[in-house]
């Protein structure tokens, strides 16, 4: 098992370049001070920061704040805050990024990171009943052992069929050194890539997150509240950091009943759709259900006509992914979805910035990337028996994780895998629904969520035909 939960505050310092400039330097409650002083004064910044005791900064922190509400949440929004967490689990990482959106920051990968059975939070940090740890861990054993399994038939079939990664022959045939490790590393990657389903959530993680005091608040507020143990753990150690920097916000980094309760009824509406198999749509998990159901509805201003051509003229300035966009666009509403995607996509797709995402955590299937088998010049058969075989568990760790969840068990969700599959949904405008489906179509995109892409493309196409070959589609080489 992985060692314990940390969280760290990273501050940050200025240049050699700005201090040689003479730029002033702030602490970020001091910033934060100095910017809503603004609303209370028309004195430029130097008047502002004459009033500051470069000796007792809390001090002067305090007296600018005495004609402020520091608890405006305007002014916690101006107080920048990086932390780094180690030792979380895979799905309180995705927990975490649905919560921050507008976040900036990183993640350890499943596609570039090998993993073992060493790399899990530890049953009890999980909240997993000391009757059910051993079969926990048998859970966890078997599914590092269908991981190790899979990535060995993928590294097999990849050393005998290079080709298949989708890179020309000249970076195949590049005998330099370069060029070898480039090719050894999309080789191991490519096995990453389509091994990672088999991976359990309860892995471990690290994530960096750089947002404002505010969101840091508010992400606290929603952890400490929340039933889960791992969850309400990680809140009370981010509220220890977030003290170091932003000491009189903690007041509100505290437990809220109407986020606790709103997260019982989210479970409780779980429960009734895990129950309810038919009307919401299970299937028969005695094998793996792989319907994934691409929806897409446009939703425009009242006054266009999406056939008129005016989403053609809105992308007749785009040139890249970054480039202009128009307000037809930009006013068009877009929700599209799957009915079942796996939740190693759904991490990716839930970390776009814009809209709001539905994702109700009821798991309807499993992906194990078995399609991709048809992509192998040989032995076809074989492999996909022995792909099959290895299947076999983590579909029944589906059917075990909706039992738990049938009995009201709030630590279900640990007992599935990164292929396990869920519906999934967003809500956001044509023009960043156009940027995400051109950034997960790519170079280096990965080749499962770049099909679900394409399949939402697909029908957005439909909707606005003139579109086609103005929206940026890549074709997800790698890189």
């Amino acid at each position: 098992m992985k060692g314990e939960m940390k969280v760290t505050l990273v501050s940050m310092q200025p240049t050699e370049e700005a201090k040689l400039k003479g730029r002033p330097a702030l602490t970020p409650e001091l910033l934060a001070a100095t910017g809503a002083r603004y609303s209370r004064s028309n004195d430029g910044l130097e008047a502002i920061l004459s009033k500051i005791d470069p000796n007792n900064l809390s001090k002067s922190v305090d007296s600018i704040f005495r004609m402020v509400d520091y608890g405006h949440q305007s002014i916690a929004d101006m107080v920048p805050v990086a932390m780094f967490i180690d030792e979380i689990s895979i799905f309180l990482a995705y927990k975490i990024w649905s919560l921050c959106p507008t976040a900036g920051g990183q993640e350890s990968s499943t596609r570039y990171i090998k993993m073992s059975a060493e790399d899990v939070i530890s049953a009890e940090v999980l909240g997993i009943e000391p009757s059910r740890r051993e079969e926990w861990k048998e859970h966890i054993r078997q599914s590092f052992s269908n991981y190790q399994s899979a990535l060995t038939l993928w590294e097999e079939s990849i050393q005998k069929h290079p080709e298949l990664i989708g890179l020309s022959r000249d970076v195949l045939n590049d005998s330099s050194e370069a060029g070898q490790k480039k090719l050894a590393r999309l080789k191991r990657n490519y096995g990453f890539d389509r091994a990672r389903y088999f991976l359990p959530v309860a892995a471990a993680t690290n994530v960096m997150l750089s947002m404002s005091a505010r969101g840091w608040v508010q992400l606290c507020q929603h952890l400490i509240s929340s039933p889960s143990n791992e969850a309400a753990l990680l809140g009370a150690a981010i509220r220890a950091e977030l003290e170091l920097v932003a000491p009189r916000l903690i007041k509100h980094a505290t437990v809220k009943v109407d986020s606790t309760n709103g997260q019982l009824a989210e479970f409780d509406s779980y429960v009734g759709m895990a129950a309810d198999r038919v009307a919401f749509g299970l299937p028969n998990l005695d094998r793996p259900f792989r319907d994934v159901e691409p929806r897409l509805q446009l939703y425009p201003p009242i006054e266009i006509n999406v056939h008129d051509g005016c989403f053609g003229n809105d992308l007749a300035q785009h040139s890249n992914r970054y480039a202009w966009l128009g307000s037809n666009l930009q006013r068009t509403g877009v929700r599209f979805g799957w009915g079942a995607v796996s939740f190693a996509e759904i991490r990716d797709l839930n970390r776009h910035r814009t809209g709001t995402k539905f994702c109700p955590l009821v798991p309807r299937g499993f992906y194990f990337a078995d399609e991709q088998i048809d992509k192998l010049p040989e032995n076809q058969t074989k492999a996909r028996r022995e792909l099959g075989d290895i299947a076999k568990n983590a579909t029944a760790f589906v059917n075990q994780s909706l039992d738990l969840l049938r009995s009201k068990d709030p630590t279900y969700i640990y007992w599935t895998n990164l292929g396990t599959q869920y519906r999934f949904e967003h809500l956001t405008t044509a023009d960043k629904f156009i940027y995400e489906a051109e950034l997960r179509t790519g170079v280096g995109s990965h080749f499962r969520y770049a099909s679900h892409l394409r399949d939402v493309l697909m029908l957005f196409y439909k909707e606005a035909p003139e579109t086609k070959g103005l929206i940026l589609e890549g074709s997800a080489e790698p890189e």
